[in-house]
C-alpha cells in the first residue's frame, strides 16, 4: 500500500479531481488503482484560496510497477496493521461482568465483551436514549428535573447531548481510535468521520447510534438494564462479590467496570465510603460564550456562509498575567447552550449542536484550569464541592434559569437589563443576570482578559453584546479513581474506566478506554 500525504485540492473539487491528482502524483499512467481517504483537513490560511488537504492510501495489483523514484517524504510504502482484540484468558468467571454506566466508555466496553462471549450486564441509572430525550425536552420546557435521567445521565452518557465531537489527542498505536469510529459508522454515522480532521455526529444522530449499539450488544448476548442505579458494592476479603441495585436487589459479580461518568457525585461518595482509592484532580470551570455564527465564519473563512464547509469552528488560548490559562473548550458551531443540570438547586450549562450545525449562534466554553490547591478541603471529593458551590450560585443568579450577561455588562460587573443584536440560543429557560458574580474573582478576571485577547485574533470576539452564560463546571471529572497496571482499583474486580474515572476526556477517548478495559478483562478471564 502507498500512502500519499499533503494532497491539496480546492474545496469545490470532485472525486474525479482527487483521483486524477493521485494518478499524477504517483505517475502511474493508466494503471488501475483503489484509494481510501484516511485524513481530510482544511487549509483556510488564504481566504480566497481555501483548500482541502488529504492523506490517502492507494493500492495496486502490483505495487512494484510504481517507480521507487516517486517516493519522498509525502509518498511512502506502508503496511496496514489491523486492530486485534485479545484471545480469552484462562481464569474462570462465575458471574457475568457488570458495567455501571452506558456512556461511551460503558457502551464500548460492553460491545467488545459481548462480541467476545462474556455476556456483560450494563446497569444504567437513566432511561434509554429516545425516552431520555423526551425527559430532557420536558425539563428544558418546564424546569422539572429528573435527577437520574437528564443531560448527564441516561443511555449514551453526557456526550449524547453535546456536539458529538469525535476528535481526540490520545496516542493510538493499537488502532482503537479507528475501531471506535468504525463502530459508529456501522451503527449509522456518516463514513466521513473516518477521515475528517474534526468529525462530529450531533445530538440528533447520536441518539439513534447509541440505541443501535445497545441492540447489537443485546443480540450478542449482553443485557442492558435502565433505571438501575447502583446503590452499594458488596466487598469480601478485599474483592468485589456483588452489586446492589436501587437499594433492593443484589446482583452477584466478581467483575465491575466503573464507567460512571464525570457527574455521578453520589456514586463517588459511595466509592469513597467503600474504600476505593480516589484522588482529586485538576479540571476547568468557566462560562459559555455566544457569537453570531456568521461572524465566526467571516473571521475564519472570509465569508459569512459556505455551503461546502458548513459552520466554522475556532480554538483559542491565552496565558493571563496572573499565570492562569484561559482556553476555549467544546466549541459548538451553529449550536445551543443547554441547561445541563443534574441536581436540584444547582445549575450547570453545556454546549450542543445538531448534525446540521445550522443554529444562528456559535458557542464555546471559555474555561480556566483549577487544581486541587484551589479546593484543598474534603479530600478526594474537594473538587465536587467546588463545582457545587459554583452551580448553587448559578442557580441563584438566574433563579433556576440559565443566567445570561452581555460581555459589556460582564466587564462592568453589573446585571444585564437588555440584550443587543445577539439573542440567546439556549435550551431551557434563561434570565438576565450578573454571571460574573458566580465566579471566584481570579477566574472571572482571567476570563475577561482572555476574551479581550481573543478579540485581537478573531474580529468581534470581544464585542459588547456577546453573551456569557454559566456556569460551565462539568468539563471533566474532578476525581481520579486509582487503577493499577492491570487496570483494577485497590479492591479486586473493580475496573475504573472512562472520563468519570479520570482516564479520558471526550466521547472518543472514553470509548477507547472502554475498549482497553474490555481487552484487560479478556486477557485475564475465560469467556462463557
Amino acid at each position: 500500500m502507498i500512502r500519499i500525504t499533503q494532497l491539496k485540492l480546492p474545496i469545490n473539487h470532485t472525486p474525479e479531481d482527487l483521483r486524477e491528482k493521485i494518478s499524477r502524483t504517483l505517475r502511474c499512467g493508466k494503471l488501475p488503482f483503489q484509494y481510501k481517504i484516511t485524513r481530510q483537513s482544511l487549509d483556510a490560511r488564504h481566504k480566497n484560496d481555501k483548500k482541502f488537504v488529504y492523506t490517502v492510501d492507494v493500492t495496486f495489483e502490483d505495487e512494484k510497477k510504481i517507480s521507487r523514484r516517486v517516493y519522498n517524504n509525502n509518498i511512502m510504502s506502508i503496511s496496514e496493521k489491523p486492530y486485534h482484540f485479545p484471545e480469552p484468558g484462562t481464569e474462570p468467571l462465575h458471574h457475568r461482568p457488570v458495567i455501571i454506566g452506558s456512556g461511551p466508555a460503558g457502551i464500548f466496553c460492553a460491545w467488545y465483551l459481548a462480541k467476545a462471549g462474556y455476556r456483560p450486564i450494563v446497569l444504567e441509572r437513566g432511561e434509554e436514549a429516545s425516552r431520555r430525550k423526551e425527559t430532557v425536552d420536558r425539563f428544558w420546557k418546564n424546569g422539572v428535573l429528573d435527577p437520574d435521567s437528564n443531560v448527564q445521565f441516561g443511555e449514551g452518557g453526557a456526550g449524547t447531548f453535546s456536539d458529538g465531537k469525535l476528535n481526540t489527542l490520545v496516542k493510538d498505536p493499537f488502532g482503537r481510535n479507528t475501531e471506535v469510529l468504525k463502530r459508529f459508522v456501522e451503527a449509522g454515522a456518516h463514513r466521513e468521520i473516518l477521515y475528517q480532521q474534526k468529525p462530529h455526529l450531533g445530538t440528533d444522530v447520536l441518539i439513534g447510534i447509541v440505541e443501535t449499539l445497545r441492540r447489537q450488544i443485546e443480540e450478542m448476548g449482553g443485557t442492558v438494564r435502565f433505571r438501575s442505579k447502583v446503590t452499594d458494592l458488596k466487598i469480601e476479603d478485599g474483592a468485589l462479590c456483588g452489586v446492589e441495585i436501587n437499594g433492593e436487589e443484589i446482583l452477584p459479580a466478581e467483575i465491575c467496570v466503573l464507567a460512571i461518568g464525570h457527574s455521578a457525585r453520589d456514586t463517588f461518595r459511595l466509592l469513597h465510603r467503600t474504600g476505593v482509592f480516589m484522588e482529586p484532580k485538576s479540571f476547568a470551570v468557566g462560562l459559555r460564550m455566544e457569537h453570531p455564527q456568521s461572524m465566526i465564519n467571516e473571521d475564519l473563512y472570509g465569508e459569512p456562509e459556505n455551503a461546502i464547509l458548513g459552520a466554522a469552528s475556532y480554538k483559542v488560548t491565552h496565558t493571563c498575567q496572573n499565570g492562569r490559562g484561559v482556553y476555549s473548550f467544546c466549541m459548538c458551531p451553529g449550536g445551543y447552550v443547554v441547561n445541563a443540570s443534574s441536581e436540584p438547586g444547582l445549575l450547570a450549562v453545556n454546549g450542543m449542536s445538531y448534525q446540521a450545525r445550522d443554529g444562528e449562534n456559535a458557542n464555546s466554553a471559555l474555561i480556566v484550569t483549577v487544581t486541587p490547591q484551589d479546593f484543598p478541603e474534603n479530600g478526594p471529593l474537594g473538587g465536587i464541592e467546588f463545582q457545587r458551590r459554583l452551580e448553587r450560585k448559578a442557580w441563584e443568579a438566574g433563579n433556576g434559569s440559565v443566567p445570561v450577561q452581555t460581555f459589556g455588562d460582564y466587564k462592568a460587573n453589573r446585571t444585564t437589563e437588555a440584550f443587543g443584536e445577539i439573542r440567546p440560543n439556549i435550551r431551557g429557560s434563561y434570565a438576565m443576570a450578573n454571571v460574573r458574580s458566580i465566579l471566584p474573582e481570579e477566574i472571572g478576571d482571567s476570563i475577561e482578559e482572555g476574551i479581550l485577547a481573543f478579540g485581537t485574533k478573531l474580529k468581534g470576539f470581544d464585542r459588547e453584546d456577546a453573551l456569557l452564560s454559566g456556569v460551565e463546571s462539568r468539563t471533566s471529572s474532578p476525581v481520579r479513581i486509582v487503577r493499577n497496571e492491570e487496570f483494577q482499583a485497590n479492591i479486586h474486580g473493580i475496573y475504573p474506566c472512562g472520563e468519570g474515572a479520570g482516564y479520558a476526556g471526550g466521547i472518543t477517548s472514553a470509548a477507547m478506554d472502554g475498549v482497553k478495559i474490555a481487552e484487560a478483562i479478556s486477557k485475564k478471564y475465560r469467556n462463557f
